[in-house]
């Protein structure tokens, strides 16, 4: 087994990950259960590899499910792998999580196991955050690197954003998986009145660097890949020019972000506006700790700053 799965010993939520050890959650967590007052509570992280063999997910789930004091898990970096391998050991999926075949949240309630797509809430929540930083900013076109659950899941809150200056006139969504991209593709079939896509197969960094070339001033450029924190490396070359006036967005807050560090060099030249994924983990976080501990977080105002205060201390 790829995990310690000794029974729980106090509530527990896990974190399905690729390097969790290496989170800033591991500090964040207790400090955020006092303030919550969630109780004497664990969380443990369970590590696999990228595309791991579906029965490993599969064992996990299970031993979540019939664990008593296993209360649910986050999950990142394995989100489409975990629905594909598991989706049979729930008893509740909602509509939107079948839609996206993904599952980032996984909790108990009344007995039952569900599973939730959060990466469409949270997304949309820190995107919404980042627009209005710089609201007379124009947004064009956007480019999603990266046809996982995060990306298909950002792709899904794009093109169902309602018209009006927060809406892309385009959207492109660039990946090595051609099958990554043919579920993309399947899933924007789905969407009513949902902005144009366009997909890119790609096998080299420069191939990226092209479609980034090709996009309009004021275009969103995002990370969503995982290189920078699952693995080393960026999805561009170091020769790749980000559109001018465009607000550059990686997802992930640690790891190498070569991509991050290469769009603040030109984030004076080009008019950039330079995000990482700090938000975008708040909000994540947030929602599955509600879901796993049975608690409304907000997503706003102050309760929401002061959690956000208490993680930054310990960045």
């Amino acid at each position: 087994m790829p995990f310690d799965h000794r029974p729980a010993t106090k509530p527990t939520m896990y974190f399905i990950g690729v390097t969790t050890g290496q989170s800033s959650i591991n500090r964040v967590f207790p400090r955020w259960a006092e303030r919550l007052g969630l109780g004497d509570c664990e969380l443990r992280g369970l590590d696999f590899p990228l595309h791991d063999a579906p029965e490993n997910y599969r064992a996990a789930i299970a031993f979540i499910r019939r664990d008593p004091l296993s209360l649910g898990a986050l999950v990142t970096s394995h989100k489409i792998a975990v629905y594909a391998a598991c989706r049979h050991q729930f008893d509740a999926l909602d509509p939107l999580t079948v839609a996206l075949g993904e599952i980032g949240s996984v909790f108990k309630c009344d007995g039952r196991l569900h599973g939730r797509a959060v990466d469409p809430i949270t997304g949309g929540h820190a995107l919404r955050k980042l627009l209005a930083r710089d609201p007379s900013r124009p947004l064009t076109e956007a480019l999603v690197l990266g046809a996982g659950g995060a990306g298909s899941a950002l792709a899904w809150t794009l093109a169902n954003t309602a018209p009006g200056p927060r809406r892309p006139a385009r959207m492109h969504v660039v990946d090595r998986s051609d099958a990554r991209l043919t579920h993309v593709r399947r899933l924007h079939a789905t969407w009513p009145g949902a902005v144009p896509l366009v997909t890119h197969h790609v096998s080299e960094t420069t191939q990226t660097d092209a479609v980034l070339a090709a996009l309009p001033p004021h275009s969103l450029v995002v990370n969503a890949t995982g290189l920078g924190k699952d693995a080393p490396g960026s999805p561009l070359s170091i020769a790749a020019l980000f559109p001018h006036g465009g607000r550059v967005w990686e997802f992930n807050y640690r790891g190498d972000l070569r991509f991050l560090a290469h769009a603040r060099t030109q984030a004076v030249a080009r008019d950039l506006r330079v995000e990482d994924g700090w938000t975008y983990f708040l909000h994540g976080w947030t929602q599955v700790i509600g879901d796993v501990f049975a608690r409304e977080l907000p997503t706003d105002g102050s309760v929401f700053a002061e959690l956000g205060e208490i993680a930054s201390a310990t960045r």
